[in-house]
């Protein structure tokens, strides 16, 4: 597989499973033994990354990834992506507040055979329950 070919099975993940929401567009791309690094996705399979987007589209409906930076080498494609939406329905216990987010995510996937067969991904969660007012307010010091 080209690199072109792996940014573009990646792209495909991006645009079409996150973005639209084509959940069927992962068994095109991801191998049947897949294997997801990141924390949070259970189970770490296909189908865990599948109800991840899925919960992820139910709490903000219009949510669109946007890919700033790709990179293949080897058998990798590393990306810098920005994601962007509404808080529309409940997430992490936060019933929807309607306030919009922006946050990086960094993602690397690992092809073989032409599939991904592994992934490990970091969002800034922080940013992201911070920006849709699910953090306290920091205490005003009284000087």
């Amino acid at each position: 597989m080209s690199q072109e070919q792996m940014k573009e099975a990646f792209r495909r993940v991006v645009e079409e499973a996150y973005s639209q929401g084509d959940l069927k567009v992962l068994d095109d791309v991801f191998a049947p033994g897949f294997v997801e690094h990141q924390a949070g996705i259970v189970p770490p399979t296909v189908d865990g990354v599948k109800g991840s987007i899925a919960f992820l589209r139910a709490a903000f409906p219009d949510l669109r990834l946007s890919l700033e930076e790709i990179v293949a080498s080897g058998d990798k494609t590393w990306a810098r992506i920005t994601a962007r939406g509404s808080h529309q329905g409940p997430f992490m216990g936060v019933p929807p507040t309607g306030k919009p987010f922006a946050i990086t995510v960094l993602d690397v996937c690992r092809f073989e055979n032409g599939k991904v067969v592994e992934h490990w991904g970091v969002a800034d969660q922080l940013a992201l329950m911070a920006q849709i007012g699910a953090l306290p307010k920091p205490a005003q010091s009284k000087s």
